[in-house]
């Protein structure tokens, strides 16, 4: 006998629903489930795959050649963000791609990450379609957009932040090849 998965969003208890044997809410329950009748349902954005885990060093070269030295890791492409004040390089572990990212001066936004906790992860890329259409669905949904359009990003890429729902949290980039 396998294992179903089930969504949690189908599960009645988290919904406070009762329901007949035929699924319909049950006399005395409006069925409410929190939605406003002129609000309108938005579709799920459809996340292609996980682009890439960034993690924030405070030095690349550094950072680099312990990647390189302990794992055997290589560089598979490099370059400078300036719009962001980072320098980035991406590297491929088996089929997944870590982000080793730094700030290229003090004025990069990187440098109070950093300062707050050290290196560790910064955010996880998710690869996207269309970046402006994804970007205007999380803001309908009320997220806090870092970027309100997209920008280019490595490899020429475009690219937009988005915090995640519940702060704090691992920040969001949402990635357009």
């Amino acid at each position: 006998m396998g294992v179903q998965a089930r969504n949690p969003f189908e599960n009645d208890d988290l919904l406070d629903v009762e329901r007949d044997d035929a699924g319909e809410a049950l006399d005395g329950d409006d069925g409410d489930d929190g939605v406003e009748e002129d609000e309108v349902e938005l579709e799920p954005i459809e996340l292609r795959e996980v682009h890439h885990v960034a993690i924030a060093v405070a030095d690349l070269d550094d950072a680099l050649a312990e990647y390189r030295d302990t794992f055997g890791v290589t560089v598979d492409h490099r370059e400078t963000v300036a719009d962001e004040g980072v320098e980035v390089a991406i590297l491929t572990v088996g089929g997944s791609r870590l982000q080793l990212m730094a700030p290229i001066d003090d004025d990069s936004w990187l440098v109070e990450f950093l300062d707050d906790q050290a290196s560790g992860i910064n955010h996880i890329g998710f690869t996207v379609d269309d970046c402006a259409a994804a970007l205007d669905q999380l803001a309908a949904r009320g997220y806090e957009l870092v970027d309100e359009v997209p920008t280019p990003g490595p490899s020429g890429s475009l690219t937009a932040y988005v915090h995640p729902p519940d702060q704090p949290g691992t920040l969001i980039q949402l990635v357009q090849p």
